[in-house]
């Protein structure tokens, strides 16, 4: 009985992939469950198996005791004695069971135990093999679907494909075969859970692994990956080795990599950029493929930057219901805003930008000092870069905010670093702000002082027949405190702009 028990355990064990090992270790739990439901307990119970692991038999090891007490653990001497003649009072001795003289409650009950003791097994040794493969690429087929959930055969187990993991590009029939990563592996009560995913932006970097050679062996390395799926995935790469092309190398000769990974993903388009530590470089690129003139950046801190584009290129760069610069914004991690050159000009930043740092002088204390238009004004500004800059052309901070950077690059002597540095002082030195004009459409938005000062503005413009007096008349009957109507600073009639936000000013009345 005992030997029909392992061959029987042998065999279930080697249907369902389980070791010798482990087979041999169910067949002793389930003859253990069967003496311990025929006798209470398995504490006096030994299995013992042949060399060659076929046959087993189970022991009871029972006291030799004159006037036996418990039958399950004790022995008369007389019957001992038949065993071995040599026996003797308070020895031990083992005796051969067989495991029919159980029962045939315990036998169903220890056949209970094998089978619950194979599926624990088989469910750690698959949950152990799909746990190492979590990130990796599986290949399953389409068995059937339920409340948007598809259900993938796997070969030895069954993995699930849920809705929100499904790009809403794709639609699959019985038996269509789907690659996917391994998303999360999980033990549950009723067995294994394998979900699997096609829009996680792991799913991408491991396709690329499989067809790019150079991604595989880190000669390439993938910055970062954003994605919506189904529509855009934007990758940045980069390599350590200056011959090693990271972008050429993932699209492949005449785009054969890249078009294979486009099959995959069911058309869904791939933007394969290089990149670059520099926000700005790195900003132009992660716009693609719309074409950057330039990056500015407006407030390093808080990662926001301007893009400026030209007309023909705004609608590629901002993207179909701003898909494109939503990416490129996740990618770079800045805060992007993409304008054209003519509404460039009309933000006027750089006025924006004397004014305030007009103003950060007078703060610290230099109030008597001339506004800093120059280059070479610039306190701790580089004297051999100000005067290569003016031999070029661009002598005026707004002339170097202005200048593109394929302009600047192009000057001889003038390196990366000068560059860099420069831009760096201005941002130190000089914050950017956007001046409006002040009209009627936004007179509301002033403060009511200033309503007297938009005033005069406005009559510069005066019919005819109406007398504008000179600023000294006009101060010596205005004794009232004046303030720039845009951003509310003391203000007085010799200025002709306001010295913080650099708005224009004007001081006339009506007779």
């Amino acid at each position: 009985m005992a030997a029909d028990i392992t061959e029987a355990v042998l065999q279930l064990a080697q249907e369902r992939s389980i070791s010798e090992e482990l087979a041999i270790k169910i067949v002793e739990e389930t003859l253990l469950s069967a003496y311990k439901k025929r006798f209470g307990s398995d504490e006096n119970a030994e299995v013992r198996f042949d060399d060659a692991k076929r046959n087993v038999s189970i022991f009871a090891r029972k006291q030799i005791v004159d006037g036996v007490y418990n039958p399950a653990a004790e022995i008369e001497l007389e019957e001992a004695r038949t065993l071995n003649p040599e026996a003797e009072e308070g020895d031990e001795i083992l005796i051969e069971l067989d495991p029919k003289d159980f029962g045939r409650v315990a036998i169903a009950s220890a056949k209970q135990t094998a089978n619950k003791s194979i599926r624990d097994i088989r469910k750690d040794s698959l949950y152990a093999e799909y746990k190492d493969k979590e990130g990796e690429i599986i290949i399953g087929y389409y068995q059937r679907e339920r409340n948007g959930t598809i259900y993938v055969d796997l070969g030895k187990i069954e993995g699930v494909l849920p809705k929100k993991f499904q790009s809403p590009r794709e639609i699959y029939h019985v038996n269509d075969r789907i690659k996917a990563l391994i998303y999360k592996v999980e033990k549950t009560e009723t067995g294994l859970s394998v979900v699997l995913s096609r829009t996680h932006t792991d799913f991408v970097r491991a396709i690329f692994e499989l067809e790019v050679p150079e991604v595989y062996d880190k000669t390439i390395e993938i910055h970062k990956i954003v994605r919506e799926p189904g529509y855009r995935t934007k990758l940045a790469v980069y390599s350590s080795k200056e011959d090693v092309d990271p972008v050429g190398a993932c699209v492949g000769l005449k785009g054969s990599r890249i078009q294979t990974i486009i099959r995959e993903l069911e058309g869904e388009k791939i933007d394969v950029l290089k990149f670059d530590p520099e926000p700005q470089r790195f900003i132009k690129n992660a716009l693609s493929p719309a074409e950057v003139r330039d990056v500015i950046i407006l407030d390093e801190a808080k990662h926001k930057a301007l893009a400026i584009v030209s007309e023909s290129q705004l609608s590629l760069a901002i993207g179909k219901q701003g898909l494109n610069v939503r990416l490129a914004n996740r990618l770079a991690d800045w805060d992007i805003d993409v304008k054209t050159s003519a509404q460039f000009e009309e933000m006027d930043v750089v006025s924006g930008s004397r004014a305030a740092a007009s103003s950060l002088f007078e703060d610290g204390g230099f109030e008597d000092e001339e506004e800093i238009s120059t280059i070479t004004e610039l306190p701790g500004v580089d004297e051999a870069v100000a005067a290569l800059l003016a031999r070029n052309g661009i002598e005026y901070i707004e002339d170097f905010i202005n200048a593109e950077d394929d302009k600047l690059t192009a000057i001889e002597g003038l390196e990366k670093e000068h560059i860099d540095a420069l831009r760096g002082l201005i941002d130190d030195l000089v914050e950017v702000k956007i001046e409006e004009e002040v009209s009627g459409e936004n007179r509301e938005a002033l403060p009511p002082e200033a309503d007297g000062i938009a005033d005069a503005a406005e009559a510069t413009e005066s019919p005819e027949g109406q007398e504008a007096v000179s600023a000294p008349d006009f101060d010596e009957e205005f004794d009232e405190e004046l303030v720039c109507p845009e951003c509310g600073a003391t203000i007085n009639t010799d200025m002709t702009s306001c010295p913080v936000c650099g708005i224009g000013l004007s001081f006339e009345y009506e007779e």
